[in-house]
């Protein structure tokens, strides 16, 4: 207990989550000035192994970087908020797949083409579809925390089954620290291998998204189906095990998303998020119910 409670403080702690903020946001701010000085450095022939990828070719795609790094941070505060609040937790899945759309976004602004064929341009057509997809998801995101931010009279004698819940939701979000940390170095090593300046290659920021978040998506199925399961042990409501099992379909559809491409992807994304709000929001109204009848 003593060896949790330190690991807890020492990752995952108030002041630990500010001097991470603090941190990303400088490193946010030094990547977007590195990656700017690049593109012309690049635009003007000072260095040419970059003259070749399309993220060094207009100003606009580096704000890719710094939402890279704000992304991380997201990464961080989900498993932050896990023992926390199971929704605020969910919320942030759903936060980090938006998120993810919206840096594409920018990404594809650099490259966009303006032509009176819009809808048959493929590329135009995506962009079309992923800033309907962004808008869509943050009012669904809102109408998520609105339902989660619902509290529920708690009985005394579920307190000691509730504690014991979160105590293990703290061992899990310890565990998921180091795991996270390590995947993400790995997948900078990996990338940065893929860098070639004697031949002038490149590889691509968007390979960052194949190299980690959907493994990344795929270990919080894994932890979502852990807590599902430990849920059986402190509840055996019919709405709670509904509302949980929704929650790791809903994981589930996110992570498949990274395994399609063009407006499938997106349309799976939508999906998720809607299953969610539509689970949470049949769930409060099972608790309401219950609730009235007791009185």
């Amino acid at each position: 207990m003593n060896l949790l409670n330190t690991l807890y403080e020492l990752f995952l702690s108030e002041n630990t989550k500010k001097r991470i903020e603090k941190v990303i946001l400088y490193i946010a701010l030094i990547g977007f000035f590195v990656h700017l000085i690049l593109i012309y450095l690049s635009k003007f022939d000072l260095i040419h192994f970059l003259s070749e990828s399309a993220f060094f070719t207009n100003p606009i795609s580096a704000i890719y970087t710094p939402f890279s790094f704000i992304l991380i941070y997201e990464v961080y505060l989900l498993i932050y908020y896990l023992p926390k609040s199971f929704t605020t937790y969910i919320t942030k899945q759903y936060e980090i797949i938006t998120l993810i759309i919206i840096r594409k976004l920018f990404k594809d602004l650099s490259v966009i083409e303006f032509s009176s064929n819009w809808f048959e341009i493929k590329s135009d057509l995506q962009f079309t579809y992923d800033i309907l997809a962004s808008i869509i998801l943050f009012y669904l995101i809102y109408q998520f925390q609105k339902q989660g931010m619902r509290k529920v009279p708690q009985d005394d004698s579920t307190k000691p089954k509730i504690e014991r819940f979160i105590l293990r939701k703290k061992i899990i979000a310890v565990v998921l620290v180091p795991i996270f940390f390590i995947m993400a170095l790995v997948t900078l090593i990996n990338w940065m291998g893929g860098i070639s300046l004697s031949t002038n290659t490149f590889p691509g920021i968007e390979t960052i998204n194949n190299l980690f978040f959907d493994e990344f998506f795929t270990v919080l199925i894994l932890v979502d189906v852990v807590l599902l399961l430990i849920s059986f042990f402190y509840t055996n409501r019919f709405h709670k095990i509904i509302r949980n099992s929704g929650f790791v379909v809903s994981t589930i559809l996110i992570r498949l998303s990274f395994g399609v491409s063009g407006s499938i992807s997106t349309v799976l994304i939508v999906l998720a998020v809607f299953f969610g709000w539509v689970i949470i929001l049949i769930h409060n109204q099972y608790e309401k119910n219950m609730l009235s009848d007791k009185v």
